[in-house]
């Protein structure tokens, strides 16, 4: 396995489980039970599932108003790619 296949299919892993989050999430806001904190959405966007929590935001209408996951989210996505041109570029990674 490449490095570039394990990195991919870490975020697979994380972006699917961030999505799915967020769906469950919403479903436990909406029937009134325990929720998921924020800080455990933000720790998923942090270690890689960011395009997750933003598909689920959007695709859930979950967290939609409030500014923190507005500005952080897509924030983070910014800060994380930026992060994997600079590893691919200093450690000669091509995606090819």
């Amino acid at each position: 396995m490449t490095t570039i296949q394990f990195i991919l299919g870490y975020l697979v892993i994380m972006n699917f489980a961030a999505w799915l989050l967020f769906g469950i999430d919403k479903h436990k806001a909406e029937n009134h039970e325990f929720r998921i904190p924020e800080a455990v959405l933000f720790l998923l966007a942090l270690i890689g599932g960011s395009i997750g929590c933003i598909c689920g935001m959007l695709g859930f209408h979950h967290k939609t108003r409030k500014w923190k996951f507005r500005i952080f989210m897509p924030l983070i996505l910014a800060l994380q790619i930026a992060f994997l041109a600079l590893f691919c570029t200093h450690f000669n990674v091509s995606i090819r």
